[in-house]
């Protein structure tokens, strides 16, 4: 991978925001799911960036892809939370639209990015 720094990735940059925004959308969630879906927003909103940068950390592609593919994990994980909290009235579809326009561009770049990494891998 050419880029020097995981913070100059555009998919990191975008990650990252993403999880402001969980992070300010669980707030809204009632107190009784503040340990419970709440916390696992959070957690999987987190692992998103923090696995682009452990991965891009590791300094060989092959783990970076790795690790890209637990962050597209973690980003399912995320929007299944989502749903589940439209569903069970925590939250009304409005309010997460945006979340979920987020998480879908990080999905697609993070698609990007494996299939880049992977035809590189193919082609040494």
């Amino acid at each position: 991978m050419s880029v020097k720094y995981y913070q100059d990735l555009i998919v990191w940059q975008k990650a990252m925001r993403l999880a402001r925004e969980v992070y300010t959308i669980a707030r809204q969630l009632p107190i009784e799911e503040k340990f419970a879906l709440a916390d696992q927003l959070r957690r999987s909103a987190v692992s998103i960036p923090s696995n682009i940068a452990e991965g891009h950390a590791r300094g060989f592609d092959k783990e970076f892809v790795h690790f890209l593919y637990i962050a597209r994990g973690s980003n399912a994980e995320l929007m299944m939370q989502l749903i589940l909290c439209v569903d069970f009235g925590y939250l009304v579809d409005a309010d997460v639209r945006r979340v979920k326009l987020q998480s879908n561009e990080v999905g697609r770049l993070l698609n990007a990015l494996i299939a880049k990494l992977r035809k590189q891998q193919l082609s040494i």
